[in-house]
């Protein structure tokens, strides 16, 4: 009997794990094709001069048991404290028998989640909580009008026909004016108001006032957004570039900067796909094939005779956000640590910072040393240097996006000057700019006529469309490694019922919400 092949579209974590899967569970050999020459997808780690930068942020948190024994099975969880644990000699729940970060490169650290939203020019609490500077922060007259704008919608409720809609049921509208309209207008550049509620579901379903009220008095708090998450000591990158070499030492195949360009089709099947690359083009046959390509560009590398007009409408035009980022590495912030929390250097305690400010078009700031202490050079650490990732969310061919390097990245720096987050441009001794094309697959337009879409591509025995950009949906990581691995299992199984594969991600909780 012949083996059996998996041709795999893409080496993000989607594709990884399913080729993992494969080799760990079945006789499928896989082979993953990937269009450029970087391993991890969005969740690729950026190496800028020895130092790090961790693309979107990824914490490695998950309620799926399967996937974080995948997560620690790749990277042992650490058996001694990290660098900046020793300098503020930070007690951390160790790993008896775990390697050590100051010694190995094979470990997963465990962070403390810290994340607020600038607003004001005054740090608030991300998720919202009620706490007497929240209130200070505000002021009377925004507070009182924040209670009676909830009071209003517990009482009135909106039918969920829109993002805004889903908002302001749960926290009213001067807070959702506040703390959520201007921040959602950056990220997807259209209003909430135009915006299935499909996404607030899928993100933040779990989240309101009422639950922030809850939160204080509660004993048994349900943690409505993590406390603690594991992460790759040189970041997420460098996790997938580890299931990499175990796929390849396994007998897998990884091509890169292979970009399929056709998708062959014959009785309602998959036959074979044709990517480009260095070589000229290259057909590659399987039995069994998995995208976390663009569903858009999935669809328009099938024969168009035979795609209808209908679903090939629709997926031409389902749209997306890309995505910018700026890595600057400064001498000091300006914004000080007036929090509790120690850190190295004393610089803020946030691994990112969601700035709700509407006079600058920055999203979000991360800040890489409260990451991991990894991700910059100890010379850098030890001049009490930081190395931050200002963040922006654009559209392709955008006056954003097609900006010269030098150009964008001081507009970025003016912008964290005039929101006092660095006093000028010379306390800035390094920078780069990185572009992401369909970062976030978006919820507006002709997505709500995805479902023909879908129809169509189920109809396709062999075919699984896996992680974000395969099935269009705002999926995490580990949504996305479990949408990989339920393939897997489809395929074991010799099931044809796709509902369970698109099921991940659709349940109620919201997806980093842990409950005791």
């Amino acid at each position: 009997m012949s083996e059996k092949t998996a041709i795999i579209i893409g080496a993000g974590p989607a594709g990884l794990t399913a080729a993992y899967e494969l080799l760990t569970s079945t006789d499928i050999k896989p082979v993953i094709l990937e269009a450029t020459g970087d391993i991890g997808g969005i969740s690729r780690t950026h190496v800028h001069n020895g130092r790090r930068m961790d693309l979107g942020g990824h914490r490695f948190f998950s309620k799926s048991k399967v996937v974080t024994d995948f997560w620690l099975r790749t990277m042992p969880m650490q058996g001694s404290p990290a660098r900046d644990d020793i300098k503020l000699k930070r007690e951390k729940t160790m790993t008896s028998g775990g390697p050590d970060p100051e010694k190995h490169d094979r470990v997963m650290l465990l962070r403390n989640r810290v994340s607020r939203i600038l607003y004001l020019r005054k740090f608030f609490d991300y998720p919202i909580a009620l706490k007497p500077q929240t209130i200070a922060n505000l002021g009377f007259a925004r507070t009182m009008k924040s209670g009676f704008g909830y009071m209003a919608a517990m009482v009135f409720k909106r039918e969920e026909k829109s993002l805004e809609d889903f908002m302001v049921n749960r926290f009213g509208l001067p807070l959702y004016h506040m703390f959520f309209e201007d921040y959602n207008r950056k990220l997807w550049g259209v209003s909430p108001a135009d915006m299935e509620p499909d996404w607030g579901a899928q993100r933040i379903k779990g989240l309101s006032l009422t639950k922030a009220v809850l939160h204080m008095f509660s004993k048994q708090k349900e943690t409505s957004l993590i406390e603690e998450f594991w992460y790759p000591k040189k970041g997420p990158g460098q996790l997938w570039e580890t299931v990499a070499d175990d796929i390849r030492r396994l007998g897998g195949e990884i091509v890169m900067n292979a970009e399929v360009v056709e998708a062959q089709t014959k009785d309602g099947q998959i036959s074979a796909v044709t990517a480009k690359t260095a070589d000229g083009e290259k057909t590659y046959n399987g039995d069994y094939f998995f995208s976390s390509m663009p569903v858009k560009d999935l669809v328009k590398a099938m024969p168009q005779t035979q795609v209808p007009k209908d679903v090939a409408a629709v997926a031409e035009k389902l749209p997306y956000r890309d995505f910018m980022t700026v890595g600057l590495l400064v001498d000091k912030l300006l914004i000080e640590n007036k929090t509790k929390i120690k850190t190295v250097n004393n610089i803020v305690p946030d691994c990112w910072i969601y700035i709700q400010e509407r006079d600058v078009k920055i999203g979000r700031l991360q800040i890489f040393n409260n990451w991991s202490p990894y991700m910059l050079t100890e010379e850098d650490e030890k001049a009490g240097r930081v190395w931050i990732g200002l963040e922006y969310f654009c559209n392709e061919g955008d006056e954003m996006w097609a900006a010269k390097d030098a150009d964008f990245i001081a507009f970025a720096t003016s912008e964290l000057v005039k929101i006092g987050i660095i006093k000028d441009t010379s306390v800035v001794r390094e920078r780069t700019v990185l572009r992401v094309k369909k970062a976030y697959p978006a919820y507006f337009g002709v997505y709500k006529q995805f479902p023909k879409v879908r129809e169509y591509l189920d109809g396709f025995e062999n075919l699984f469309c896996i992680g974000r950009n395969g099935q269009h949906r705002y999926n995490n990581m580990d949504h996305s490694m479990l949408t990989a691995m339920t393939a897997v299992e489809l395929i074991k199984s010799g099931s044809k019922n796709k509902v369970e594969l698109w099921n991940v991600n659709a349940e109620q909780e919201y997806h980093e919400t842990k409950k005791p």
